[in-house]
């Protein structure tokens, strides 16, 4: 097998699923492997490793695991080497039953200790039997691990992991666990890093950012880090995900405004606007407090995009419960939304109470706050037309670039933009010259569509970036952490890791 043409060294392959935590998680299982000597399979070969980071919110979780571990029970019974190991919210959850259902599977391991993969691994090799081990509290803080980053250009820093929220829909907080701080110190440490490293976008991350100092006993702790990240020469953007209603106050709305390089956009979770339902919950908030919040922020910034979540069927839910949610929607003029039609998650209190809305009712709300959200979108988008976007080209956003030569990027609020270059613009390869992910332009939207921007105008104007520098020369952004003195096998290289990812946001936050 190609993959392994080097005596000793051993590929692997990450499988992400689920929300931006697992995302990050990710990176961090890439170093650490990295670390203890595997380096990424490349092309169509087939890894020595594959490791799973599954989720446990989305309704079809169990399904999709269980169909890729048969999926692959030929390979690995075809070369009784390769290793298969199963992490994140579901491992945490299902514990030893993966094995009795998968027992080709060579390693479990939960939220809470991710740093131990290369010794689970290590010993399964050794003893030839499954190693399960699932902690129940933090055993490392995420961020003290390795990591192995795919972007050149932006950055995720986890601020604190686990929420003390009790959301009768959610079983995150189980899975996590209690919220869990890290000092100031450490993050703005590691934003700095990367940004010595040429990352000029980081986005901080929380299962609820606005709570961000309750272990240390600082109420207003995030929004002086906002601030603070606002003090990083070369960081030219901040965002963060996920904010909770009840705990967003108005000094963070100020951070947000009068820090130049925090970004006006704002994912803030509605999941319903009823107030029954909010009830049913355990949300702390009801639907005129969360207008309000919506319109501080649009005071203070009357530029910003607004995102959030919606749960469409929560058990119980009227058509008047659900009328009160389209308001919402109509109201908040969001320019985008992550919709969910509620499935049972076991382990949830929602999961036993009465009154589970049929499926066919609950798809039919679904499609009607689907098609309210499109139209909001797609006027929203379309007041943006004739003006001036910044834009930080990315990789992967413009699925049809190819085809329309066009390339693509986000404006700093968070919108897709596609826009045309001149053949020589997009040339990046090799041409110092050419427009390149990580590098920052200008240009202007011709036309608003509902889920992105198209700018077909010439370019305005060009900035090169360190990032860009970084991606041409095909270095992606790895930071060492804290060594906790993991087994080595073959030696370390650097190519780039391979990633699959889902959805971009769980229900929760």
């Amino acid at each position: 097998m190609e993959g392994v043409a080097q005596q000793g060294v051993k590929t692997y392959q990450v499988k992400t699923y689920g929300c931006q935590m697992n995302v990050h998680d990710s990176e961090r299982i890439g170093g650490l492997l990295e670390e203890a000597g595997y380096i990424p399979v490349q092309g169509t070969d087939a890894p020595d490793l594959v490791v799973f980071n599954t989720c446990a919110v989305r309704e079809n979780a169990d399904n999709k695991l269980y169909g890729n571990l048969s999926h692959l029970a030929p390979a690995k019974a075809a070369n009784p080497d390769m290793q298969i190991a199963v992490g994140g919210c579901l491992a945490q959850k299902d514990r030893g039953e993966i094995t009795k259902r998968a027992p080709w599977v060579d390693a479990v391991f939960g939220t809470h200790n991710i740093g131990s993969l290369p010794v689970l691994l290590d010993r399964a090799r050794h003893n030839k039997a499954a190693e399960v081990e699932i902690l129940e509290s933090l055993e490392t803080f995420p961020s003290a691990l390795p990591t192995k980053r795919d972007s050149t250009y932006s950055g995720w820093v986890s601020i604190s992991v686990g929420c003390n929220n009790t959301c009768t829909f959610c079983i995150v907080p189980s899975l996590r666990g209690k919220e869990k701080d890290r000092r100031p110190g450490e993050i703005l440490a590691e934003v700095q890093a990367l940004v010595d490293e040429g990352v000029s976008e980081v986005t901080l991350l929380g299962q609820n950012v606005n709570t961000y100092g309750v272990e240390f006993g600082d109420k207003l702790a995030f929004g002086k880090l906002l601030r603070a990240c606002g003090e990083i020469d070369g960081l030219e953007r901040v965002r963060f995900t996920s904010p909770h209603p009840k705990n967003f106050t108005d000094d963070v709305i100020a951070a947000m405004a009068e820090t130049p390089n925090v970004c006006h956009q704002l994912h803030m979770p509605l999941q319903s606007g009823s107030d029954k339902v909010l009830k049913e919950m355990r949300r702390s908030y009801r639907s005129k407090a969360y207008l309000e919040i919506i319109d501080k922020v649009r005071a203070a910034m009357p530029d910003a995009a607004i995102t959030t979540d919606i749960i469409v069927g929560f058990p119980g839910e009227t058509e008047e419960d659900f009328q009160a949610t389209l308001d919402v929607v109509e109201a908040s003029r969001f320019s985008s939304a992550f919709t969910f039609q509620y499935s049972i998650r076991p382990g949830t209190p929602a999961a036993t109470m009465e009154n589970q809305i049929p499926k066919a009712v609950v798809q039919e709300r679904y499609e009607r706050l689907v098609e309210l959200q499109e139209r909001v979108s797609w006027e929203e988008n379309r007041k943006l037309e004739g003006t001036d976007v910044e834009v930080l080209v990315t990789v992967g956003d413009g699925r049809k670039d190819a085809a329309t030569g066009r390339l693509s990027g986000r404006a700093r609020d968070g919108r897709l933009v596609h826009f045309a270059v001149t053949p020589s613009e997009k040339d990046a390869v090799g041409n110092a010259e050419g427009i390149r992910p990580g590098d920052v332009i200008t240009t202007k939207v011709t036309y608003g569509a509902p889920h992105h921007l198209v700018a077909d105008e010439r370019v305005l104007t060009h900035r090169k970036t360190k990032a860009g520098d970084a991606w041409q020369a095909g270095k992606a952004t790895k930071l060492p952490g804290v060594s906790l003195g993991m087994p080595s096998i073959g030696r370390k290289a650097e190519p780039k890791a391979e990633a699959t990812t889902e959805a971009p946001g769980c229900a929760c936050g």
